[in-house]
């Protein structure tokens, strides 16, 4: 009879057991014309108590054992790839009390992270790849396979060897993996390396940590002291890697305040003789970087007092899109006071941009006290990841911190104290100038000529000359 065809043999472990039988089959006898009158027959086997009618008999697979348990050894090695960077595991490199743990024969990655990186960015690297290599250092091993237990977020691409090796790969369950390795055996001495490539996409972050549970199993006996090295973690710290900016501007950036400046071009309070200057802060949050930003801190810094005494300047109106709370204490300058806002920022995807809105209100009769022409307010915004969301700033990125500067103008017309100043030094100044000149005549002999003698003696040769012109006139 022809033999069954099969393309693999997934048992090589069982032996093959052939079995032969014999029974009677259909059995037909032609009677002749003188042979009517006879019954019909009906024949029997014959065959004696404790015997059978069936033969069984097996093969079994012959084995290249070199120990009489026929026992292998697997070891399992191996490194995560990702961008060309790799996280190690090799129990033989790992501390003594990490590579020794018994029963759970646990490696732990974390003690082997390559310098080159410290974590995986969410959103930057798409695909991971585990580069396993499995050695048999005992007899052959028969059926052997390596199981993956990974993160449910996590999807199987493919498989990839360098060259033909007999390794198969078949998806379980969406989170389980089994690779069968060197069918029908491992031979005993041998290395295979093959890689297995997840799609990392669809990660959200929510594990702080992505872990590979690595299991070798074949259908072997295999020592208990030699279990140690059959079962490794790769594992890689997730990371929420941004590049987030801030920028602002105010309206208006410059404003006239004054007595001469109509009040209608400011804000007047109900209960308040003041006037104010309404401002509107707009400042945009943005993330260009690959991952999601999960939040952050804003801290924006308003100088409030013109002296370390001086009354409050600004009152708050309306902060759109955020929920704040306000701090008082000193800016860069000491003894200028500023108003702290400290503000929390939800979730921001890649390159979002979030939109803060601030109205305030300026009381400009405070400014009217201070005798500057130009007073410059220089409002700074700072931006700050929250490290405990496991978030990092991608290096040499944007800057994170913002500085919006508007400036109050004196209607330049001079107030009453001014023009009383500018007169009273104007007439000390003429009086300093006129004493000055007295002094320099006075010094130079002005004040001592003898102008009566001058005048007579110029009197008598005027009538010393008319008196000879008479007497000439007689002759």
């Amino acid at each position: 009879m022809p033999w069954p065809r099969q393309k693999r043999v997934k048992d090589v472990i069982s032996p093959i057991v052939f079995e032969a039988s014999y029974s009677l089959g259909e059995h037909v006898i032609e009677r002749g014309r003188e042979d009517k009158e006879l019954s019909a027959l009906k024949p029997v086997l014959r065959w004696k108590r404790g015997q059978k009618i069936a033969q069984r008999n097996q093969t079994v697979f012959e084995r290249n054992c070199q120990s009489d348990d026929c026992a292998a050894d697997l070891k399992l090695q191996g490194k995560l790839l990702l961008s060309g960077i790799s996280l190690h595991a090799n129990p033989s490199q790992l501390p003594e009390g990490i590579a020794g743990q018994g029963a759970s024969n646990l490696v732990a990655c974390d003690t082997c992270v390559d310098d080159r990186t410290a974590y995986l960015a969410l959103g930057a690297v798409r695909n991971i790849s585990l580069n396993i290599f499995i050695s048999n250092i005992g007899d052959d091993a028969y059926d052997t396979n390596v199981f993956f237990n990974f993160s449910g977020e996590l999807f199987f691409i493919k498989m990839w060897q360098k060259e033909e090796l007999g390794i198969a790969c078949e998806l379980l369950e969406s989170d389980f993996l089994r690779c069968s390795v060197g069918f029908p055996f491992m031979r005993s001495k041998s290395t295979y390396e093959f890689s297995v490539v997840f799609d990392t996409t669809h990660l959200t972050g929510q594990e702080e940590t992505l872990t590979f549970l690595v299991t070798a199993q074949s259908g072997n006996l295999e020592r208990t002291e030699c279990l140690h090295d059959n079962t490794l973690i790769l594992s890689m710290p997730l990371m929420h890697e941004v590049d987030s900016s801030i920028n602002g501007e105010v309206f208006p950036s410059s404003f006239f305040y004054g007595d001469s400046v109509e009040a209608s071009n400011f804000v007047q309070l109900e209960n308040h003789e003041c006037l104010f200057q309404s401002l509107n802060f707009t400042l945009q949050v943005y993330n260009a970087g690959p991952s999601t930003l999960p939040g952050a801190f804003l801290d924006i810094s308003i100088p409030n007092r013109l002296s370390a005494n001086g009354a409050e300047i600004f009152h708050i109106q309306q902060m759109m899109n955020l929920e704040f709370n306000k701090d008082g204490k000193d800016c860069e300058r000491p003894g200028r006071s500023c108003l702290i806002l400290h503000c929390n920022l939800s979730s921001l995807a890649k390159a979002e941009s979030c939109d803060i809105n601030i109205y305030m209100l300026l009381n400009t009769e405070i400014l009217k006290k201070d005798s500057s022409s130009v007073i410059q307010f220089v409002t700074r915004a700072r931006l700050q990841v929250d490290h405990d969301l496991r978030v990092v700033e991608l290096p040499n990125g944007s800057p994170e911190e913002k500085a919006v500067v508007f400036e109050a103008l004196h209607n330049l017309e001079p107030r009453g104290y001014v023009v009383g100043w500018i007169i009273a030094i104007s007439l000390l100044v003429g009086i300093l100038i006129f004493l000055l000149l007295a002094v320099l005549l006075w010094k130079m002999g002005f004040f001592r000529r003898r102008y009566k003698e001058i005048i007579e003696a110029e009197k008598s040769r005027k009538e010393n000359e008319d008196s000879w012109n008479w007497v000439q006139k007689n002759q």
